[in-house]
Formats: structure tokens, C-alpha cells, sequence
């Protein structure tokens, strides 16, 4: 339980120390949902500033309470008058060139999760998710649930789930600062009571108390009457504005045009939007502190380490396997172990320490159950456990262990598969591609079995030689890559697991397939190290020639270049550091097609993501998607990480300047599109339009970004995994609450088309096999038209508490073969006991406050035609891909 009655000094002398340097800080730039609002409001501080700056501030109040073991500790005047970047805190803390990417990454989730609360139908227009509507007492019982449920699913390790709680929680308590007048009361610190429940909010303005004169302007300075009542705007017309009180205001705001015109928000800079504008500054500053509040009691509750995990306050990556455990893996297991072994004891202690740990075993019939922890010797002892035991024959249920490990794999982590079997549960390959791409994962598959091989293991059937297909589309699909070898070299092979957990990039080939007689070409800067190329195939020869013109073969041992190794058709070359800067050369004479990988750890690498612009409504920003749509205009988010990297501290930041997209396997350019920059050149933040022609149909593309460093030297990154053009958009959203045991619960899924008819298919599965039914199971869409569908989930009794349930829904078109399905995943958590009769109720009012335009549950299918697109901007209807309502009966804290 937290606290229910805590003043702010509870927060100890480090944070107070921690506000005061805020109040140095420059704002890096709603307050508007994220960076692209400042398009309509230059200046103002959105939500997206707000939530990364108060994790910054408590992320370095963690690190000087917590000295990094075996260097010196930070000092707080070091970082005085100075913006704070994820960057130079992890530099400062970790050493030099320690990544922040799964940080940044974190972050990122948590500002779109909040972000959203401004598009998503479940949350525009509820006055409750925004402290609209004077439904102050109700906004922060929302607030504080949100609060207490981001502590259950972190407490679960389902920290993608608390992040999206944690967006939304920030949201409403950053809108508690813009939408009511405690900046107008003269208050100078956050409001006392609004994160604990049990103290009630005082002087609150009730129903027939006048709050606003009317105002004829944008602008309406004094429009709040005398009076020391807390009250706030309404907005639009549910609820409608009662006579004599405050509109939230704005140009779209409805309510705003009925006495007493105008309005009090203090959203942006921007008077069209903000009445109250002149007051922005210090709402936002005041939203920033109390965000740093809700932030250190999330620390407080959660842990230090329990804190680190939830926002991924670490270089270090994951570690998962998925292991076949038939009778013929005995070398395959024990090289996972020794590998497991000797990760966990090299990097105990460390920063680059494993923070998280999953084993899935499979077989056949059988697979799992998924083991999660974050302690490296629970980690070590089940595995130690495992053993290579009947069965025996071909095929396994691999793809289905692989789905598993990928629901409680964190992002941005590497999955390794080890097996010598081909996938019994091929029908699996295109959701298991889709949720690699979903989860930012890369699988590697470790095969100790020749696909030409004809003897080994017995097989109930003749199994086809391209049976391994799945595995190789699944591979390309998340950046990872299919190893065959033997089980004489697995132990060798598999010391590419101890690399890939060191944060490696893969470095763009050209052409990114051997093509005979033509040598692949790659770049290398002076923010490369460890480089590594890989050659596996039937290879009879291979050289690398560096821009000197100085080659190295393929014989074993110590080169002119680096260290070869050989493992039967397997070849490992460690590059010598430091590498000549320029571009590099790989020729390889084989049998057949080789693949070739060149990777090497740096600092400098970026995430990115989609979104579609939201620019005409209250709340102007950039809608995030997980990939593309096919039709729909969409701007491509690249976020660069390590720029403090440089070769000495005086160059200037290191800056790309366009994004080269290919087709995916080949390599064919598709097109350049120039990367502009979005705010200060410092947060790495760029955006691109993606153009029409790669949207004008579904299929995969792949990402390279091109720039120079601080001296001139080119650099080249590209995306670790391709990205996929979506033949639809599918939004699969939740119920008002965790699952409970026992209970059913329900759905609602839309579908729409911007690209023209769509004649689809719809399956639906869950993992873990619970009973899933559809009212809808096949659509036919025009362009611009949209369907809504409704689906219900029976938990049953036995379900655990804190388990993870996956929702999956796959569109297929039935008239066009090579258009990919496109997927919509929803993640759930079942916790707690099940109630007598009915589903957990919501800790909100359930009083008529909201009507949303978008359809409620339907027992039938509902086609609305024509503006499914429609220019897209501010149409009511848009949805949430893959949204969660968890809102639970919590008392308090």
C-alpha cells in the first residue's frame, strides 16, 4: 500500500535539491500531447517534455544516492544549469559510451502511452482522464488507480503494461495543472493531497457556484471571478457547461462559444488554443514538479531495482532462450548453459549484468512453461535442471515456445533458439514475424541440422528441404539470423550469444546478399568498435579488404585484419581495433548463398517509430503506430542515441541528415527522404515524411540512416529489424480492468481500409489457450470505410494471478496472396481473486459523463462507410492499436 498522507518533504533532500535544479533547466522545447505540437504552438512545454525531464530528474537523484560500484560518484553541481540528457547521465554514471537506448526507449513508451490520452476515443472526451468538468474528486481517484496499477503489472513484470498506466497517470496529473486554476489560486508548489487518496480535496467549487465572466477574446486574462474555490473547464458537450461556469477554451472547443465565453487552459503558448497562455510557463512547472513527485513514489514503492526495471535505467540487455529438449539436444543444452554460465559470472555485479532472464523449453506435443526472473542464479539453477530427454523425432513445437518467449521478452532484446529441429507449428510464422517487429526482437536460430541432411533423427513423414523456411522468415522479419551447424562446433557457434547481449549493431551491407563476382561493401566510422563479420554457407573462399587495400583470407588465425576462426561452415573474423575509417570490402566464393553479418558495438544508434499527424483539433500531435498503413500519409520518428559520442570532446555533435529506404531481402532503393530536426539538435530528435509511393502498397522495407560525425567523416546506422507497409489498421482494445479469474470479458476490434477494397479474413487467438469468440470473422472493406467487430474473453478459474495473457487478431486478404496479414496484439494481466458476479468495477463514476462517437460494444458488425480516413485529422473515431484500459478498485495506494 502507499502512503495516504505524505507532505512533500517526505521526499527526502535530495529531490527538493532536485527541484530546485529543475527550476535551472531551460525547457527542452499541455500541455500538448508531444514534439510535433510545437508545429501549432512554437514554445510551449507538451506532455512528451514534461514526463522525460521528470525521469531524468529522478533517474539522477537515483544514481547520486546509489554510486555506480568501482567509479567515482556523481556530484549534484556537476549537472547545475545544465539540460539533462539520457545520454551524458548514462556517460557520467555507467562510463563512457554506455548506451541509453533501452532507457530512451522506456521513456519513449511511457510519452506515447501519455501522448494517446489526447487521440484515443476511450480517454479524448472523458472529462475524468483530464480534470475536466470540475470532476476534480473523480480525476484524482482515476489518477491514483492509474498510479497503483502501473505498481501491479511492474510488480508482475509486465513493464510494458505499467508504462502504459504510467503515460496515462502523468497525463491526467500534468492536465490537473492546465485545466484548473490552482495556478490562478497563487500556488507556488504542487497540490498537496491529489497523489493521496485518503486526503480529500478541499474548496472545491460546486454545482451552482459561478467560476468565469465572459470573455469575447482569445486572450481572457481576468475572466475568473473573485473567489478561492479550486474549479476547472469544461469541455465540448458531454457534460454540457452548467450556466455561469468556465470553459476549458480554444478554438475547438464548443462549450467555449456559450456564456461565459472563453476559456482558462493553460495547454500551450499559442492564445487560439489557450485562453489562459500567459500562464503556461508556470503550469508546466509546477505539472514538472509534481511529476518528479509521482515518479519518486513509484521509486519508493517499487525499489531501487524494481524502479531501474520499469524504466530500463540500464546498458545492460536481456538474456532468453528457448531451448529444444528432445532426446538428440544434449550438446545444443549444455552449450546454452555454458553460455548462460558464462555471461552471468563475467557481468555479475556489473552494468552490463543481464536485468532480466527467460527460458522457454519445447518439445513435442508440449512447450513452456515460460520461466521469468530477474536473479541470475534462479536463472542459472532452472536451467541447470534442464536435460535433453525423449522424443526425439522431427518436428517440434518451436514457433509456439518462440510466441511465449516473446510475450515476457522486454523489448529491444535478443531471443536464441537452440534446436535441431525443423517447426511442427509452421502456420505460426507470419503472427510470430509480425510480433518480433511489435517487440522490437531479434531471434537468432541455432540449428544443428543440415537442411540437405537426409539422416539423424527419426521423422514421422518426409519432411520437406526447405521445412526450415519458418525459421529463415522469421529471422529476416526481426533482423536476426538462421546458424546451421554441428553439434560438434554448437559450443563455439554459440559464442555469439555472448556478443549479441553486448548491444551490437548490424552494420548495412550493399548489396545486403552475396551476389557472385560483386563484393559487398560496408562503412566504417570512428564510433565502431569490436567489429565482427560472420560467413556461414558452403564457402570456398573469402577476403576483406579495408580502404588501405590491405586483404585478409580465410585462413585460420591471426591476420593482417583480425582473428579468424573456422567451425565447420562457420567462420568468425574479429576485426582488430581500431579499424581504418572508410569503406570496407567482403568477397565470398561459395556454393549456393552464403550469409554475411557485420556487426560491432557503438553508442551511436537510434530508435525510431510511426505516427500520423494529428493537426486539426484541440490537442494538435503526432498519433503513434507501431508500422505503417498502406494509404495512410504517415511521418517516420527517428530518435538518435549516443550523440555525446564523439572522437574528441570539443567536435561538434555528430547529425544524419536523410533515411535511405530499401525492399527487404534484395536491397532495391526505394527512395531518400531528408531527416528535419525537431527541437534541439542536443535530443537527437528528427522526422521524415514517408512517401506516398512505398504507402501505396503493403510489404516489408528497411531502414539506413546517413549522416556525418562532428569532423566530416560519413556515418551509416541502419534499423536492426525491416518494417512492414500494413495492408489495414487494425485496433484491438480492452476492458475497464485487469482480468479476473472467472470471469469473461470483453473486446472491441476495428478494422479500416485506406488503400482500397479489402476483401479480409479474421482469426483470432490468445496465448495462453483461453476461450476466445468473435462476432466477426470476415469483413469487406471500400477505401476509407471501417468496420467494428466485438470479441469476448472467458479467464478461466484457474487462471494465475500476475500472468500474462496475449490477444491476437490477424487479417488476411482473401483475394491477394502476397499481401502480408497484418496483426493487432493486446496484452492483458489477470490479477487478483475473481469477484462474486461481475467484472471489476471502475474506480471512476459510472454517472452519464461521457458519449463517446465511437460505437460501444455491438452484438452485430457495424460498417460505417466514407470517413474512415477522410484526411484523418481529429476524425472522431480514431482508436487505439493495441489499447488497455486497466483501471482497478484500488481504496488507496
Amino acid at each position: 500500500m502507499l502512503p495516504t498522507d505524505e507532505p512533500l518533504s517526505h521526499l527526502g533532500p535530495s529531490l527538493l535539491l532536485l527541484l530546485q535544479l529543475q527550476l535551472l533547466l531551460p525547457p527542452a522545447s499541455a500541455f500538448f500531447p508531444n514534439i510535433w505540437s510545437l508545429l501549432a504552438a512554437p514554445g510551449s512545454i507538451t506532455h512528451q517534455d514534461l514526463t522525460e525531464e521528470a525521469a531524468l530528474n529522478v533517474t539522477l537523484q537515483l544514481f547520486l544516492e546509489q554510486p555506480p560500484p568501482g567509479r567515482p560518484p556523481l556530484r549534484l553541481e556537476d549537472f547545475l544549469g545544465r539540460t539533462l540528457l539520457a545520454d551524458n547521465l548514462f556517460a557520467a554514471y555507467f562510463g563512457p559510451g554506455s548506451p541509453s537506448r533501452r532507457f530512451r526507449a522506456a521513456l519513449g513508451e511511457v510519452s506515447r502511452a501519455n501522448a494517446a490520452q489526447d487521440f484515443l476515443p476511450t480517454s479524448r472526451n472523458d472529462p475524468d482522464l483530464h480534470f475536466d468538468a470540475e470532476r476534480l474528486g473523480q480525476g484524482r481517484t482515476r489518477l491514483v488507480g492509474a498510479l497503483g496499477e502501473t505498481v501491479v503489472a511492474a510488480r508482475a513484470l509486465d513493464h510494458t503494461l505499467a508504462r502504459q498506466r504510467l503515460g496515462a497517470a502523468l497525463h491526467a496529473l500534468q492536465d490537473f495543472y492546465s485545466h484548473s486554476n490552482w495556478v490562478e489560486l497563487g500556488k507556488q508548489q504542487p497540490h498537496p493531497h491529489l497523489l493521496w487518496p485518503r486526503q480529500g480535496l478541499q474548496n472545491l467549487a460546486q454545482v451552482g457556484d459561478p467560476t468565469c465572466s465572459d470573455c469575447d477574446e482569445w486572450s481572457c486574462p481576468g475572466n475568473l471571478l473573485g473567489f478561492t474555490l479550486l474549479t476547472s473547464g469544461y469541455f465540448g458537450t458531454h457534460p454540457s457547461k452548467p450556466p455561469g461556469k468556465c470553459s476549458h477554451g480554444g478554438h475547438f472547443d464548443q462549450s467555449s462559444s456559450q456564456p461565459p465565453r472563453g476559456g482558462i487552459n493553460k495547454d500551450s503558448t499559442s492564445p487560439g488554443f489557450s485562453p489562459h497562455h500567459m500562464l503556461h510557463l508556470q503550469a508546466a512547472n509546477l505539472a514538472l514538479l509534481a511529476s518528479i513527485q509521482a515518479f519518486s513514489l513509484l521509486r519508493s514503492r517499487l525499489g531501487d531495482r524494481g524502479f531501474s526495471r520499469l524504466l530500463d535505467i540500464t546498458p545492460a540487455s536481456s538474456l532468453s532462450f528457448v531451448l529444444d529438449t528432445t532426446g538428440s539436444m544434449g550438446e545444443e543444452i549444455n552449450a546454452a548453459k555454458i553460455q548462460a554460465r558464462h555471461i552471468v559470472e563475467q557481468r555479475r555485479g556489473g552494468p552490463m549484468e543481464p536485468t532480466h532472464y527467460v527460458l522457454v523449453p519445447f518439445h513435442d506435443p508440449g512447450f513452456g512453461p515460460v520461466f521469468t526472473t530477474s536473479d541470475p542464479d534462479s536463472f542459472w539453477q532452472q536451467l541447470n535442471e534442464i536435460h535433453a530427454l525423449g522424443g526425439g523425432d522431427e518436428p517440434e513445437m518451436c514457433l509456439s515456445a518462440l510466441e511465449l518467449a516473446l510475450l515476457h521478452t522486454p523489448p529491444l532484446s535478443d531471443i536464441f533458439v537452440f534446436t535441431d529441429a525443423s517447426p511442427k507449428d509452421a502456420f505460426l510464422t507470419n503472427r510470430v514475424e509480425s510480433l518480433t517487429q511489435e517487440r522490437r526482437c531479434r531471434v537468432t536460430f541455432l540449428v544443428t541440422e543440415d537442411p540437405s541432411r537426409v539422416q539423424g533423427r527419426p521423422r514421422r513423414e518426409v519432411l520437406s528441404p526447405l521445412r526450415f523456411e519458418p525459421y529463415e522468415a522469421v529471422a529476416l522479419a526481426s533482423g536476426g539470423e538462421v546458424i546451421f551447424t554441428k553439434d560438434q562446433y554448437i559450443q563455439d557457434v554459440a559464442a555469439i550469444v555472448g556478443d549479441s547481449v553486448s548491444d551490437l549493431v548490424t552494420l548495412p551491407l550493399e548489396p545486403p546478399v552475396v551476389v557472385p563476382e560483386r563484393p559487398l561493401v560496408f562503412s566504417v566510422d570512428g564510433l565502431l568498435r569490436r567489429v565482427t563479420v560472420r560467413i556461414h554457407g558452403e564457402v570456398s573462399s573469402f577476403w576483406i579488404r579495408n580502404p588501405a587495400g590491405v586483404s585478409q583470407g580465410q585462413e585460420e588465425g591471426e591476420g593482417p585484419l583480425g582473428h579468424t576462426r573456422r567451425f565447420g561452415q562457420f567462420w568468425m573474423v574479429n576485426m582488430n581495433d581500431p579499424l581504418q575509417t572508410g569503406t570496407w570490402e567482403i568477397q565470398v566464393t561459395a556454393k549456393g548463398t552464403p550469409r554475411v553479418r557485420v556487426q560491432a558495438q557503438t553508442s551511436l544508434d537510434f530508435l525510431f517509430h510511426f505516427g500520423i499527424p494529428m493537426e486539426d483539433g484541440p490537442h494538435p500531435g503526432l498519433y503513434p503506430l507501431t508500422q505503417p498503413v498502406a494509404g495512410l500519409q504517415t511521418q517516420l520518428l527517428v530518435e538518435v542515441t549516443g550523440l555525446g559520442s564523439r572522437g574528441n570532446p570539443g567536435d561538434p555533435l555528430p547529425h544524419f541528415s536523410h533515411v535511405v529506404l530499401r525492399g527487404v531481402p534484395y536491397g532495391a532503393e526505394l527512395g531518400r527522404v531528408p531527416l528535419e530536426p525537431m527541437g534541439p539538435r542536443e535530443r537527437g530528435l528528427l522526422a521524415a515524411s514517408l512517401p506516398p509511393a512505398l504507402l501505396s502498397t503493403a510489404g516489408p522495407f528497411s531502414l539506413e540512416l546517413i549522416g556525418q560525425d562532428g569532423v566530416g567523416q560519413g556515418l551509416h546506422r541502419a534499423a536492426p529489424q525491416p518494417c512492414a507497409v500494413v495492408p489495414v489498421l487494425l485496433e484491438l482494445s480492452g476492458p475497464p480492468g485487469f482480468l479476473a479469474p472467472g470471469t469473461e470479458a470483453p473486446l472491441s476490434l476495428r478494422i479500416a481500409s485506406f488503400s482500397g477494397p479489402q476483401d479480409l479474413d479474421l482469426r483470432t487467438s490468445v496465448n495462453p489457450s483461453f476461450a476466445l469468440t468473435s462476432n466477426l470473422s470476415r469483413v469487406r472493406l471500400e477505401q476509407n470505410e471501417s468496420a467494428w467487430g466485438c470479441l469476448w474473453l472467458k479467464v478461466p478459474d484457474t487462471a494465475a494471478s500476475d500472468s500474462v495473457v496475449m490477444v491476437t487478431v490477424t487479417a488476411t486478404d482473401r483475394e491477394a496472396s502476397t499481401v502480408p496479414p497484418a496483426h493487432a496484439f493486446l496484452r492483458l494481466l489477470v490479477w487478483g481473486p475473481a469477484p462474486q458476479d461481475q467484472l471489476p468495477a471502475p474506480v471512476h463514476s459510472t454517472d452519464p459523463v461521457l458519449t463517446t462517437t465511437s460505437p460501444a460494444f455491438h452484438l452485430s458488425t457495424l460498417v460505417t462507410p466514407g470517413r474512415a480516413g477522410g484526411g484523418l485529422v481529429g476524425n472522431p473515431w480514431w482508436g487505439t492499436v493495441g489499447a488497455v484500459l486497466l483501471l482497478l478498485g484500488l481504496a488507496s495506494w
